[in-house]
């Protein structure tokens, strides 16, 4: 009787057991060092649940090809099978999307969503005359070949289809969903999650060489929300808050060196500056962009110094702008600083170092309004005669005054000179 409870309580416990947790992360926008952080903690969120499946939610232009390979990497040594799903209708998975869709173990799509384009593009490429007299670069030759044989191996290593990946790459092929499971670019398609879990159920996947059945028709989805670090780091590499840390570490440098201890503007330009290098050296940039736009910041500073509007200022505005539109390539991080953005910081810019600037060194050589060089040339009143001078009133107070010239009471002058605190007056000329 106890052989026949314990055989029977070995029988039913899988099914009372909590063994069908499916973790969800969900990657939008472009890949970054942000994404494959998320992804790392993910794993092992998913670990440390004794996950049955990684479920990734993916819509993405594409991004740092970096990244994507640290992100592949946890993919294909992940001990837990890994689902990318792209999701929901109307996402794509443009260059990066698609590789990491071959390489996950399980690659779904939604109705309506699309992916391919993958070809890898050089933020500086060094064009070299090839035998047809294109422009070629060795560069670029190398970085496609090397993405061939990766998207290749990918395709082989999850069963994949290896021409339509080779087009995608070679030839920048896109594909539709309905198309990628015909061809077997993707296993399949759902409308949504809960279609997605049954029909993953009982299917079977390869993880370390050990072939691992789903069982996904009551499995419980948890998501995973990025942490604190993956927030701040999706944050700064954003280019256009890059590009919004580096102007604002450029501004307010500048301006504590015209003003020395304004604190203010120095402490929020060094951290800006500190904040926007880190982001700089995870994200790559065009150092011919970041050069443009301090030359057109210094052409605009140099403005100011000549008379009138002239050419300084316009080849500054010109030089600023080209800069910012050039600082960061959109194929390459899948996003760019956005077009109003750059408007509004540029004629800002120009605003900032016309009026500013010119307000600064108007209040340096302004004619001064106090002190002793304030009072030559003031009116006075003659209110008492004394032996040994007299006193006036000027400037709404008495003072002690001397004059080459005899004065009465109620007399009006005019003050010539002031020694300590004695004025020297002369009599006011009488207009006729």
């Amino acid at each position: 009787m106890i052989r026949l409870f314990f055989l029977l309580l070995l029988t039913f416990l899988p099914l009372f057991a909590d063994n069908s947790l499916v973790v969800k992360l969900e990657i939008k926008g472009a890949i970054g060092p942000a994404s494959s952080e998320y992804l790392k903690e993910g794993m092992i969120f998913a670990k440390e649940k004794n996950a049955q499946i990684l479920l990734i939610e993916l819509d993405t232009p594409g991004g740092l090809s970096s990244s994507m390979r640290e992100m592949i990497q946890s993919i294909t040594n992940s001990p837990i099978p890994v689902v990318t799903y792209v999701y929901p209708k109307g996402a794509h998975a443009a260059s990066a999307g698609t590789y990491l869709l071959y390489a996950s173990h399980i690659a779904a799509m939604s109705p309506g969503t699309n992916l391919g384009a993958a070809t890898p593009v050089s933020l500086m490429p060094t064009p070299n005359a090839d035998a047809n007299g294109s422009a070629v670069s060795t560069l670029e030759k190398k970085v496609t070949n090397d993405a061939v044989a990766y998207i290749k191996s990918l395709a082989e290593l999850n069963d994949r289809n290896i021409s339509w990946a080779l087009s995608a790459v070679e030839e920048a092929k896109s594909i539709s969903a309905s198309d990628a499971v015909a061809f077997g670019v993707i296993d399949l398609i759902a409308q949504n999650r809960e279609e997605l879990l049954e029909k993953l159920d009982a299917r079977s996947v390869v993880i370390s060489g050990k072939s691992v059945t789903l069982n996904t028709k009551n499995a419980t989805l948890q998501s995973f929300e990025p942490s604190w670090k993956s927030r701040f780091l999706s944050t700064i590499t954003n280019p256009n808050i890059a590009y919004i840390l580096l102007l604002l570490a450029i501004y307010g440098i500048f301006f504590e060196l015209m003003n020395p201890g304004s604190i203010f503007p120095g402490v929020t330009g060094v951290i800006s500056g500190v904040i926007a290098m880190y982001a700089l050296n995870m994200i790559p940039f065009d150092y011919a962009g970041l050069l443009l736009i301090l030359l057109g910041i210094a052409l605009m500073v140099a403005e100011v110094f000549v008379a009138g509007f002239g050419i300084l200022g316009v080849g500054g505005v010109i030089a600023f702008a080209f800069g910012s539109l050039l600082l960061f390539d959109a194929d390459t991080l899948g996003q760019s600083v956005s077009i109003p953005l750059i408007i509004a910081f540029t004629l800002s810019s120009l605003v900032f170092f016309l009026l500013v600037i010119k307000l600064f060194l108007s209040s340096r050589s302004a004619k001064v309004v106090s002190g002793a060089d304030e009072m030559i040339g003031a009116a006075a009143k003659v209110v008492d005669v004394r032996e040994d001078g007299y006193l006036v009133h000027c400037h709404g107070e008495t003072w002690s005054a001397v004059s080459d010239s005899k004065l009465s009471i109620g007399q009006d002058v005019e003050v010539v000179e002031l020694s300590g605190l004695v004025l020297k007056v002369i009599p006011k000329p009488i207009k006729e």
